[in-house]
């Protein structure tokens, strides 16, 4: 059976009414607004923030398109990959009734916005080396699993996910499966949205976050069929992202060929503390890394983390989440921030020997 979008969709959905705001009725920037019941003498800031935005950011679109390979009509920008990942779920999963599958370990946030939807979950854990099992995650799909999620690379574990298992899953899963690119950048592996024309049930979620450096203004991106956007569109907020922060993202895509040059040098930053923190002796596995962190498997992480913590040395600790007994994951920093690190944790060496 293939891919069948309407099947898919919440019942209700098909026929909803989006609200329509004032820039939905009149998109000029030319004129006397009189329509949305705005301050016309300006803002407090003494700058022009009295006037409500572009409801579908269309100029970020139109620039975003070509460096993405994508039509305008293909993305979606939400208040981060957050918005996109709650408004899928209210899209296609009926509560107290339809099912997503999650990868363990994976990122948080899936499952708290399974949680709030009322969305039961499905997990299916990865390999002892982080990949998937593909016939393991086929064998958990039933007639109410709708949205399936793998990160890619994957947090917490960095790697990136074998792209044939993903193609199978993508073939033979007739829901809609989700692939999280939010670390694509830092990765040599090409982005799944080259994937979009071939798999009708695809949507690649990537952010301004992390390559981009933006994590403060919160935007995430998904791309997916025209069909699966005009959703989105439809039932998300009407002014999800600000006129602020929509320019900011402008400022930064006319400096886009700028992006390599800082990836390159976090990937060399990356290479560093791999090479660094493997020479610790507590230290039992440095992960491969696709990310812009590492994760790491050590002796007593914990209490590694609390005299790291105590040296004002903030990592994550992972120890607790499953297949990530004793790691911690550890993002790249500058070169003084990862020396630093590194000098810290060996001073810790020879404490760590006594416990």
């Amino acid at each position: 059976m293939a891919f069948d979008l309407e099947r898919l969709l919440r019942p209700h959905i098909r026929n909803i009414k989006p609200y329509s705001s004032a820039r939905d009725e009149y998109s000029g920037k030319v004129g006397v607004f009189l329509d949305a019941n705005e301050n016309p003498y300006g803002s407090l800031t003494g700058e022009a923030f009295n006037r409500y935005p572009d409801p579908y950011q269309q100029e970020i679109k139109e620039k975003l398109a070509p460096i993405k390979g994508v039509k305008k009509e293909q993305i979606f920008l939400g208040n981060g990959s957050d918005e996109a990942i709650d408004l899928l779920m209210r899209a296609f999963c009926i509560p107290g009734l339809d099912n997503i599958i999650l990868l363990p370990p994976t990122y948080g946030m899936y499952e708290v916005s399974a949680a709030i939807n009322d969305i039961a979950i499905k997990r299916v854990n990865l390999t002892e080396d982080f990949q998937l099992r593909v016939e393991a995650i086929l064998e958990a799909v039933d007639k109410h699993s709708k949205i399936l999620f793998i990160c890619s690379p994957n947090n917490p574990s960095g790697n990136k996910m074998d792209r044939d298992a993903i193609r199978y899953i993508l073939s033979h899963f007739k829901g809609l499966v989700v692939v999280d690119e939010a670390y694509i950048d830092f990765s040599d592996e090409p982005s799944f949205i080259t994937e979009l024309d071939n798999y009708p049930n695809l949507l690649v979620m990537q952010t301004f976050s992390k390559a981009w450096g933006l994590a403060n203004l919160r935007v995430g991106m998904a791309f997916a069929s025209e069909k699966i956007i005009r959703i989105l569109n439809l039932i998300k907020p009407p002014y999800n992202i600000s006129g602020l922060t929509q320019q900011k993202v402008l400022d930064s895509l006319d400096r886009a060929a700028e992006i390599d040059n800082l990836v390159d040098i976090i990937r060399i930053e990356r290479v560093f503390l791999e090479e660094e923190l493997d020479k610790l002796h507590f230290v039992l596995h440095v992960f491969p890394s696709d990310a812009n962190f590492i994760l790491v498997r050590m002796n007593n992480a914990r209490k590694v983390y609390e005299y790291l913590i105590h040296d004002m040395i903030i990592v994550r600790d992972r120890s607790k989440v499953i297949l990530c007994e004793d790691c911690l994951r550890i993002s790249v920093g500058t070169r003084e921030e990862n020396q630093q690190l590194i000098e810290a944790l060996e001073k810790f060496e020879p404490i760590i020997k006594n416990l």
